[in-house]
């Protein structure tokens, strides 16, 4: 076994991948000061395991990654591997070579790998140790283990000696050991404390527990009694309320009826008086009809005056003209006197026209002033009649409220009579009740102290009854845990082997088909493929990705087999199946079988799981090529490599597929199909195991049981003396607890009768208040109902006196309108005879043919005014009809106002009527709806205890009732329940809960206790027999190991002589290591006396002697000959070849004599500021070319 190679990256000096080589020969590494030629040795001491930074030449592990240069970027990580030769299986590995890996990053994760698998540091450590290679081991030497050998402290030189006698690991188990038995002495502490601790509480706890459950009884007997008694009492209340409540209902119906009775009354008499607005409205509008229609007469009227008028003065001017034609001459003056008299006469008309006009205007503003006060007075009467109804309705309202607030306020005038009564009654009893529970305290105080004397005595016995009743305990819990394991192995085992049977998990094709097939229906049916393969655990999340759904594929015989099993699940309608026929499927050919040297590969996938040789065939085309890979990292490095070739699948269930694709994520295992087998395996041996278990602990729980019978023996007896001593204070503890109970149930109904009588006080104060607040409501509406009721008497007169006045102004309207047609007739009629006098003085002179054809023409215009005199006073009657059928439908709908007047107060007095009833009626339903209150609180106060005693709804409490013979005997039961529980004192509920908590704690730790015990007692055993051999074995090698160095120190120092003494041969493990030394003419010393180049070269030999005595693989010395002369050097070389024959030699020096012993030399050089390269030459390979010898 040798080094065969080191790579370096990232590690200190070292940026690029650095690969040294080495044979089993000299190698010497050389190079300036300052090159990095330690960095080397430092390489492999990191590699190896070492922590210290100082050991490595640094202040931070930070530190042995590459920082960069001015040049170059710092790197992330440092990594170095030492690759071993294992040929000769020097590790016990099966690998011919071994790779050892250590990688650092600057985030101070840490990652060791041996032959590529990730490792602890300890596995490391393990690997090295014994073998002189390591942390501890002398394969690295440096000055630092010089410094070692040569340091004053003859104790810091134990490391070097024990590693050489193959002592270490024995040291590293014994402070493993030493580690765990101070832990156990710590736990052991830690567990007598907490027993002692937990010794204080079982006892008391016990009796408290007991205590417990005593009143846990009692109190269960007194909850179903009380929650009994209240459902007997909460059914009588509401068997009393229903009749109550049915009573409500009928009176509040009643009311409700005697309501809408009253609402519609007053809803009636509103649209009577609706209707009778109506009615004035239409007559309204029907005078206003008739005034206008009366307007249009009297304008016919002046129209037929007019053509009167023309009609007679056409009469008079034709027989003046006749007269005047036979006396024309002398008619002249009389012609001009009857002009003057016409023209005098118009101006008197036209006076008497516009004063009769001003006086018309006056009359009718003043007609329609009286017609809008009728209808405005109208209006507002109905709106105060409105108003005086709504004041009336609330006047009765707020008197039927005050009759039920005075029932109300003499009901609660009587309960606080009462509640007054029994207050005085209470207080006498509880002055009598104070002083008989005083008296009954002093004397169960006397009692009790009985009692603690008794319980001291028989405290021995109950300690020890408990001590074996634990025992018993313990081997009964032990034996039903073990008894449930046994079960539940029993069902998991049944469980798997029904699913097996039933084929759980796979789809209804492969049910159908292998149903068939183990009834002999199908041939050739071996069964799923998941059935036919065993997959250890760590493997069986890859192998279930890579089948896929091939799990559930089924193996036949021949493709006939599978033809007929396809044809009967097409006959059944039984889902599709895949089926592999073996005499047809043929082996994949996987040929990138270099793939098995990848990092991470972890093998083919039909090569990681077992099945019978005869399903090779079909194993092979499922998984034959599919590669199982560490993880994703390591699969993608595969894939790529490959050109994705083929499928790769991770230990985790990550799938890598040909041609690129990826498939991942969760992995979400079944109910086992692919491990059930291997569950099954392993649950039968677990199984048997307990088994063993089992009737190990009915043997002890039979002895425990005996043990604890014979000392309930004991127990009983002296409880029989305690009980006997209980019972004779449980009298008094009896009496006093009535008491207590009797006194705190006076207080109680004490202070809730006081709390009522406060209740009730302040209830007395509202309903006062109310009261008079309904009182000062009453008289307020009643005085506004009678003050609306005389304003709209007053409107009703106001709105008769404008009708009249309206009548009255029409009238004069009507004849001043006459007169006005009069003289606009008159004045049209004067206007035109002057006229035609004027005329006609001017034709006077005409001829008398003229005159005769005015006459004709005369007559004429007088024929044509009677035709329209006619029309006229034709329409003139036409109207005078129509008013006359207008006054009737006026005095109609007067009449039918009237008889709608008499409907409303018929209807109001009515509405009187029904609200008296109403007022009635609600007081009757205030006094049921007290009654019905009344009942409800009763039930209401029933069901709060219910809820606040024991947190029961009335539903869930009828569900605890129990059967009761009488209420009087179980109240009376209830009473001596409540004695008994205040008896017992203060109650720990918890205490039942904290008892077997802490017993069972109690108990856990006293088995604990023997555990340990027993392990600390092996362990010392341990420590013991490793101590003996460490001894035997370190004596045996050290005597070697001296003689080896006297030997070693007359060959380098050609004479003398050399010995180590331990310094306490009676504690050869612990004690320091002498080194005394003569050098040749030189008398003997001790090494601090020597120089120091006599001191390096002592230690040199002393390391020679112990690779003499147990040779290492590889010894990589770091110019340990520096501080050696010339001379001295050249005998170091020369024994260092003598030496290579046992060991492989890497040597970093600077000497030219080592150098010249040296097969290979590696140069060492700095050429790039901060980085270091290396160069390599092969003396021996020069030598020959050079023909050296």
């Amino acid at each position: 076994m040798y080094l065969k190679a080191l790579e370096i990256q990232g590690f200190k000096s070292f940026p690029d991948k650095t690969v040294l080589s080495f044979g089993d020969d000299i190698t010497a590494i050389v190079g300036p000061n300052g090159s990095g030629k330690s960095n080397i040795s430092d390489a492999i001491r990191w590699v190896m395991g070492e922590q210290s930074t100082k050991a490595l030449r640094g202040g931070k592990m930070e530190d042995v990654i590459f920082g960069g240069t001015a040049k170059r970027k710092q790197l992330g990580f440092a990594e170095v591997s030492l690759v071993l030769d294992n040929v000769e299986h020097f590790f016990d590995m099966e690998e011919s070579e071994v790779m050892v890996t250590r990688r650092y990053y600057r985030s101070g994760e840490s990652e060791y790998y041996i032959n590529r698998r990730s490792v602890r540091l300890k596995d490391v450590y393990e690997l090295f140790m014994d073998t002189g290679l390591g942390r501890e081991g002398y394969s690295v030497i440096g000055q630092g283990k010089i410094d070692e050998i040569l340091s004053v402290k003859s104790g810091d030189r134990r490391e070097v000696f024990e590693e050489a006698a193959g002592i270490s690991r024995f040291r590293h188990r014994k402070e493993e050991a030493e580690r765990k038995l101070e832990r156990t002495e710590e736990n052991l502490v830690r567990i007598n404390d907490k027993i002692d601790e937990l010794e204080l509480q079982v006892e008391p706890l016990r009796v408290q527990s007991e205590k417990a459950k005593k009143y846990l009884i009692l109190r269960d007997e007194l909850r179903g009694l009380e929650i009994s008694v209240w459902l007997e009492q909460l059914e009588r209340i509401r068997a009393g309320a229903i009749k109550v409540l049915s009573d409500y209902e009928n009176a509040v119906r009643q009311k409700g009826e005697a309501r809408a009775a009253v609402e519609r009354l007053y809803a009636a008499s509103e649209g009577y008086a609706a209707k009778m607005r109506e009615k004035d409205v239409e007559a309204e509008g029907i005078r206003f009809e008739m005034m206008q229609r009366e307007a249009d007469a009297n304008g016919i009227e002046n129209s037929v005056a007019v053509l009167k008028t023309n009609i007679q003065n056409n009469l008079e001017n034709t027989d003046r003209m006749q007269q005047e034609l036979a006396a024309q001459e002398g008619r002249d003056g009389s012609i001009t006197g009857q002009i003057e008299e016409r023209r005098r006469r118009l101006e008197g008309i036209v006076g008497e026209v516009t004063e009769l006009r001003t006086q018309l205007l006056e009359r009718q503003k003043s007609a329609e002033e009286a017609a809008r006060g009728a209808g405005k007075l109208a209006v507002e009467m109905e709106a105060l009649r409105q108003k005086e109804a709504v004041e009336s309705a609330s006047a009765g309202e707020a008197r039927a409220l005050l009759s039920a607030l005075a029932a109300a306020a003499q009901e609660l005038m009587d309960r606080d009579a009462s509640i007054r009564q029994d207050l005085a009654g209470l207080e006498e009893r509880i002055t009598s009740t104070e002083a008989e529970d005083k008296q009954a305290t002093a004397e169960l105080s006397q009692a009790k102290e009985d009692l603690d004397s008794l319980k001291n005595i028989i405290n021995g016995y109950t300690l020890r009854v408990e001590s074996r009743r634990k025992k018993a305990k313990e081997a009964e819990e032990r034996h039903v845990q073990l008894q449930m394991e046994e079960n539940s192995l029993k069902s998991r085992i049944h469980m798997l082997t029904e699913m097996e049977k039933l084929y759980e998990g796979y789809s209804k094709a492969v049910k159908l088909v292998m149903g068939d097939a183990e009834r002999g229906q199908l041939k050739g049916v071996h069964g799923p493929v998941a059935g036919l393969i065993r997959v250890p655990d760590q493997y069986a999340v890859a192998i279930e990705i890579a089948l896929g759904s091939a799990m559930q594929n089924v193996v036949v015989d021949t493709e006939e087999d599978g033809k007929a099993a396809i044809n009967y699940l097409k006959r059944r309608d039984g889902g599709r199946c895949t089926f592999l026929p073996l005499s047809s499927i043929r082996p994949s050919d996987f040929r990138d079988g270099k793939v098995v040297d990848e990092p991470g590969f972890v093998g083919i996938g039909d090569e990681l799981i077992e099945f019978d040789k005869k399903y090779e065939k079909i194993f092979s085309n499922l998984l034959g090529r599919v590669v199982v890979a560490e993880d994703m990292d390591k699969a993608i490095a595969i894939a790529r490599k490959y050109g994705y070739r083929f499928r790769i699948v991770t230990l985790d269930g990550q799938q890598l597929n040909p041609g690129g694709s990826m498939t991942g994520g969760s992995v979400s295992r079944s109910a086992g199909i692919l491990s059930r087998a291997n569950e099954l395996e392993r649950l039968n041996i677990q199984i048997e195991g307990i088994r063993e278990k089992l009737r190990a602990a009915v043997h002890a729980l039979e002895e425990a049981n005996r043990e604890a019978t014979a000392a309930s023996y004991e127990m009983d007896t002296a409880q029989a003396q305690k009980r006997t001593h209980e019972d004779t204070i449980l009298t008094y503890e009896e009496r006093c607890s009535h008491f207590t109970v009797v006194l705190d149930d006076l207080r109680r109904q004490r202070e809730e009768q006081r709390g009522e009588l406060e209740q009730l006080a302040r209830r007395s104060a509202q309903t006062e208040r109310d009261t008079a607040a309904a009182r000062s409501r009453i008289e307020a509406l009643e005085g506004s109902a009678a003050a609306l009721r005389a304003e709209a008497e007053g409107k009703a007169s106001g709105q008769a006196d404008f009708q009249a006045r309206a009548a009255a102004i029409g009238g004069e309207i009507a004849e001043a309108n006459m007169r006005l047609a009069g003289l606009d007739a008159e004045r049209l009629a004067s206007e035109k005879a002057l006229g035609e006098l004027e005329e006609l003085r001017r034709d006077m002179t005409g001829d008398r043919e003229a005159r005769r054809r005015m006459i004709e023409e005369l007559k004429g215009k007088n024929e044509a005014l009677a035709a329209q005199i006619l029309e006229k006073e034709q329409a003139i009657q036409v109207i005078r009809e129509e008013n006359t059928a207008r006054s009737t439908a006026i005095k109609r709908l007067n009449d039918e106002k009237l008889a709608l007047e008499g409907e409303r107060n018929r209807a109001d007095r009515e509405s009187r009527d029904k609200n008296a009833e109403l007022l009635a009626m609600e007081r009757e339903v205030a006094a049921l709806e007290q009654k019905k209150v009344t009942a409800e609180l009763e039930e209401k106060n029933i069901l709060d205890k219910l809820w606040e005693n024991y947190e029961l709804s009335h539903e869930a409490a009828r569900t605890q009732r129990v059967e009761l013979e009488s209420v009087q005997k179980a109240q009376r039961r209830i009473m001596e329940l409540k004695r008994s529980i205040a008896a017992l004192g203060n109650i720990n509920l918890d205490a039942i809960e904290e008892f077997q908590r802490i017993n069972e704690r109690y108990t856990y730790l006293t088995g604990q206790r023997d555990d340990v015990q027993k392990s600390k007692r092996d362990l010392e055993r341990i420590i013991a027999e490793i101590t003996s051999e460490m001894k035997t074995i370190f004596a045996e090698q050290f005597a070697i190991i001296n003689e080896a160095f006297g030997a070693t120190f007359l060959e380098l120092f050609g004479g003398g002589k050399a010995n180590l003494e331990l310094e306490d041969p009676e504690d050869i493990l612990n004690c320091g290591i002498e080194i005394k030394v003569q050098p040749p003419g030189k008398a003997l010393k001790i090494i601090t006396l020597l120089s120091g180049g006599e001191k390096a070269f002592v230690a040199i030999a002393l390391y020679f002697a112990i690779l003499k005595v147990r040779p290492t693989p590889f010894v990589v010395m770091d110019e340990i000959e520096a501080a050696l002369d010339d001379a001295n050097v050249t005998r170091f070389a020369r024994y260092l070849r003598q030496m290579s024959d046992k060991s492989q030699f890497i040597v970093i020096t600077h000497r030219r004599g080592t150098m010249e012993e040296a097969d290979v030399l590696y140069g060492v050089t700095m050429q790039e500021q901060g980085v270091t390269r290396v160069l390599t030459i092969n003396l021996n390979s020069v030598e020959k070319d050079l023909n050296i010898k």
